[in-house]
């Protein structure tokens, strides 16, 4: 664009003066004609004047040339002679300019011009001796007559001079516009073409160093927002009121099992099927704040949408998404707790109530008494074992202290909860057998004797009349392996990966009367030592649990240990079992409470409160 202003401009001034300079030297020629004209005019006249006077009208009426109008007016203006008209015919000149001139100063000249002929007449008269005046007439074309003659070879040297213009326009424009487009905005250091543009250079220097300024300043911000939502749990996602995304972090598509949009303005509606994500798009676009729970699978994520405004108008919107699977399994874990818990106290305290309510009214005979105070006196020890293994859980639950680490061996404490559960054994005439061995192992004392006396608790509780209960201990390549096989009556397949559960068991028919929570204590115990346990069992044929404990310091199996704890305290080995209860719970608390009260002769002793507390 430049550029051809620039040539136009030029191309411009040249036909400008082109035009001047011819119309200037027409001008200045025809001048220089007609004067030149006149001056030869009068050498005629002075010539024809001279030889009249001597020969007299015989010298006129001879061969003279034709090409000029020759006149002789007597002293009174009458025509004596022309050579292009009558004489007797024409009209007296006394009043012509040029012969009146003439008459006075002895010479005159001048000038007329002819509309009609488009062409000036020059008139010279010159006074004779005897009083007469002699005058001569030459024709000279106008200027505009003078170019139009010549209009051939001007035209031809206007259209020469007008291709030079044009090249010479076109060749300077270049050359004025080319230092300019050589010009580069981020390199101005040592560029100043024309002294003319040093203000324009000056000011793009100090504008581009404000521009980078600003750049870097930008581009800091944006490395550490994107930091920042990079390294966020939370996905974000920021959306304007078409549903585009603008902005997003991994942690986003993480939580919503998307893949990053596939190119620039997606709908954030593609990201997420579900129609609680739609709803919470649709509600903040709306301009109302909208929190939402989406499930899918085993994850629970909490959405947080906020609509962003400007000047009081809608432009978008912020979305939050918070990964609550870990609260969600909490708290159903809690309610599942606290309602196991509930259920399990329910059923000592019931027996110990009725007991002892029937000893307050005298209803035992003195020989029953002792088996009535047996009854409290069991139904108390289990509530006081269900409180211990409680306390205990909740021990390994916190992954805190419970114990020093030292070197154990394995034999030696298998050796003392056979010699502890000799008698159940004996009671219900099972067989119990330690075989092999294997080294020391780093773990807690107390926690590695517990898990081994719940296992074989178990498997002497479960087992059949005549059974047998075998430990082996043996060394293998990932550490020791102690190894408790029964042949009582086994555990089904598909409740095999929730005998670990806190309060469940398979039949509660053949209830051994226990907490409910021997194999949780050994899964939680396990995983806070580092070890790990595998069941095998068949129905009807016997359960066999393998614990395998692995080499490595204190350090390393602690870390570990911490690890493994985390999906047990949340329910991750067990994601169906985990929906399930999730379920059972909000069905639970969906359900109308309905306060039930006791009789006043059934009520609770404050002594018996106090235990339950």
């Amino acid at each position: 664009m430049m550029k051809r202003r620039i040539f136009r401009a030029i191309l411009g001034v040249a036909l400008t003066v082109l035009l001047a300079s011819l119309v200037l030297i027409v001008g200045v020629l025809h001048g220089y004609f007609q004067d030149r004209a006149l001056r030869e005019l009068s050498q005629a006249t002075a010539y024809i004047a001279h030889s009249v006077e001597n020969e007299g009208i015989q010298y006129l009426e001879g061969t003279l040339p034709e090409t000029d109008r020759i006149t002789w007016v007597a002293a009174d203006g009458t025509v004596l002679f022309d050579n292009w008209e009558n004489p007797e015919t024409m009209d007296g000149h006394i009043n012509r300019e040029e012969i009146r001139e003439a008459m006075q100063l002895g010479r005159g000249s001048a000038v007329r011009y002819s509309e009609t002929l488009s062409q000036s007449t020059l008139y010279y008269a010159l006074r004779l001796t005897d009083g007469s005046v002699l005058r001569l007439a030459a024709t000279q074309y106008s200027v505009w007559m003078l170019v139009l003659q010549a209009l051939q070879p001007v035209a031809a040297v206007m259209l020469l001079a007008l291709c030079l213009a044009l090249w010479l326009a076109g060749r300077l424009s270049r050359q004025l516009v080319e230092p300019i487009n050589a010009l580069d905005p981020g390199r101005l250091e040592d560029q100043e073409p024309y002294e003319e543009l040093a203000p324009l250079v000056r000011k793009i220097r100090s504008q581009n160093q404000q521009i980078e300024r600003q750049m870097k300043d930008l581009r800091r911000q944006r490395r550490e927002f994107a930091a920042l939502t990079e390294h966020m749990s939370e996905g974000l996602l920021v959306i304007d009121k078409e549903t585009r995304v603008l902005s997003y972090n991994a942690a986003a598509l993480r939580l919503l099992h998307a893949d990053a949009p596939a190119e620039t303005g997606e709908s954030v509606l593609a990201l997420n099927r579900e129609a609680g994500f739609r709803r919470c798009v649709e509600t903040v676009l709306a301009g109302r704040r909208c929190e939402e729970l989406i499930e899918r699978g085993d994850a629970c994520c909490r959405l947080f949408a906020n609509p962003v405004e400007q000047n009081g108008t809608l432009t978008g919107a912020v979305l939050i998404i918070m990964d609550v699977t870990e609260q969600e399994r909490r708290e159903a874990l809690r309610r599942e707790f606290a309602a196991n818990v509930s259920h399990e106290l329910k059923t000592p305290l019931t027996s110990i109530l009725g007991t002892a309510e029937i000893l307050r009214d005298g209803l035992v005979r003195p020989e029953d008494v002792t088996h009535f105070a047996g009854n409290i006196h069991r139904e108390a020890q289990r509530l006081i074992d269900l409180v211990n293994d409680i306390i205990r859980l909740s021990r390994l639950d916190e992954g805190g202290a419970v114990g020093q680490w030292e070197s154990i061996s394995l034999r030696q404490v298998a050796q003392s909860v056979m010699e502890q559960l000799r008698p159940a054994a004996e009671q219900k005439k099972v067989a119990m057998a330690l075989e092999g061995d294997c080294g020391p192992v780093r773990g807690v004392p107390q926690i590695v004797e517990e898990i081994i006396y719940n296992l074989c608790d178990n498997a002497i509780a479960y087992n059949r009349e005549g059974g047998s209960v075998t430990l082996t201990l043996s060394q293998v390549e990932g550490g020791q392996r102690l190894n408790v096989a029964d042949t009582g009556i086994g555990i089904p397949r598909e409740a095999q990966n929730r005998v670990f559960e806190r309060f469940y068991r398979v039949d509660k028919s053949h209830s051994s009367g226990g907490t409910g929570l021997g194999l949780s204590i050994v899964k939680h115990g396990a995983a806070y030592l580092g070890a790990r346990v595998e069941l095998v069992s068949e129905l009807g044929k016997g359960s066999s649990f393998t614990l395998t404990f692995p080499y490595g310091n204190t350090d390393c199996l602690k870390a570990a240990s911490a690890e493994r704890l985390k999906p047990l305290l949340f329910g991750q080995n067990n994601p169906r079992a985990f929906k399930r209860k999730i379920h059972r719970n909000r069905v639970r608390q969906e359900r109308p409470v309905v306060k039930r009260t006791m009789p006043p002769a059934r009520s609770a002793s404050p002594s018996i409160c106090k235990a339950m507390v």
